[in-house]
């Protein structure tokens, strides 16, 4: 599908992620996101101005949204050029690289720099007037509550949605959900191995105000709650008959990542490792039957491989956004994988969920381990609110 669109090895960055109402909780989502970068850049030797568009990812509005992409622009050193901003719920991260992508293939700019970004942390209430209301009453909606509970079209919650999924699709069981729940939390403990070496691959520390004189650094995810097979077991499913309890299930974070698209001779120059390449591949898209979110991930996926030219078993390396266990089974089940070797060193059902970043994190982290493991085809897929799905197929040279 693309044959120009390149990540250089190391041109990318993730903050931690940190549990929603914890140390990030009162951070202007954008200019942590733009200041952020703009060290990250300066530490990388980079300067901002090579960049000609910045595609803008974010989910949750914040003071002035109106203003995103061009202000985010201003924050991170590239005050003089446009660019965009994608809202696209969980799949936002693989829409902006697609059109970063998709605009390096047909020659619209040679260097992007991709920045998402979230705080699910007090998120806003928006209100509209409402005339012929009862007593004037208004129109409202929490941006975070409303929308996990149901939207306007599937009204049923977020996890009715995977309890949906099992029941159609049969055979996974709440002991299949605890075996693979226990799995990903294992798997995240080989990032935090050796003083977090793994995660030190892409990962920078965050900082937030504490005061107007102190400023407070988080250096590793926050939030995250010690999970066990035995410390599994006992907890009920949240709606009655289903899979999951509140341990089988992601919880909302805050944090931003970044990541340079550009061209392939561009990426060799910016790159730290000369001997790597970090092609952006191929990239799909789905959408389920009504309130079946985690089926997207499927079809989806399939598109990428199949634009891609490759099939599943040319595959190394498989990373998921899946904020319910059930998606991993479903997935691995549906596509002949073996469940418990998807998602090495971590995924968001662990590290939590802002939304916006989410997948550009997990993307970097298969970028890492297909570098380890000495280049390949990489696979990564999630589902998106709206019952949709989102696919892209990196590769490492």
């Amino acid at each position: 599908m693309y044959s120009k669109a390149y990540i250089p090895y190391g041109g990318y960055y993730s903050t931690p992620f940190a549990r929603w109402q914890g140390s990030l909780q009162n951070e202007h989502a954008v200019e942590l996101a733009g200041s952020t970068a703009k060290k990250w850049l300066a530490t990388k030797e980079i300067d901002p101005k090579i960049f000609e568009y910045l595609v803008f990812g974010k989910t949750i509005g914040q003071l002035y949204t109106f203003y995103d992409a061009p202000w985010a622009a201003s924050l991170m050193g590239a005050p003089n050029i446009s660019g965009m901003h994608i809202s696209q719920a969980c799949s936002t991260s693989t829409t902006v690289l697609n059109q970063a992508a998709a605009a390096i293939e047909t020659g619209l700019y040679e260097t992007s720099f991709c920045l998402l970004t979230d705080r699910c942390s007090n998120g806003p209430f928006t209100i509209w007037p409402n005339p012929k209301g009862p007593g004037g009453e208004v129109i409202k909606e929490s941006w975070m509550m409303d929308n996990f509970d149901g939207g306007p079209w599937g009204g049923v919650a977020m996890i009715q949605t995977a309890e949906n999924v099992v029941n159609k699709a049969g055979g996974i069981t709440k002991e299949d959900v605890d075996r693979v729940t226990a799995r990903r939390y294992e798997q995240y403990q080989d990032a935090l191995a050796n003083d977090r070496a793994f995660q030190k691959r892409y990962m920078i520390p965050a900082e937030y105000k504490i005061s107007k004189k102190k400023m407070g650094i988080v250096e590793a995810d926050e939030g995250i709650t010690p999970t066990t097979l035995e410390s599994l077991t006992p907890l009920k499913p949240v709606i009655p008959g289903g899979v999951h309890s509140f341990g089988a299930q992601t919880h909302p974070a805050d944090g931003n990542c970044g990541l340079i698209v550009t061209t392939r001779d561009k990426a060799r120059e910016l790159s730290t490792d000369k001997n790597l390449e970090v092609q952006i591949v191929s990239y799909g898209y789905a959408r389920a039957e009504q309130a079946h979110m985690a089926m997207a991930v499927v079809p989806s996926a399939r598109m990428a491989l199949e634009r891609a030219g490759i099939g599943i078993k040319d595959v190394k390396a498989i990373k998921s956004h899946n904020p319910f266990t059930a998606n991993d089974l479903y997935m691995a089940n549906e596509m002949g994988l073996d469940v418990m070797t998807m998602n090495n060193y971590g995924c968001s059902l662990v590290y939590g969920h802002p939304q916006g970043p989410t997948g550009g994190r997990g993307i970097m982290e298969m970028i890492e381990e297909l570098a380890i493991l000495g280049g390949g085809y990489g696979l990564f897929t999630g589902c998106a609110a709206g019952d949709t799905g989102a696919a892209m197929v990196i590769k490492v040279s």
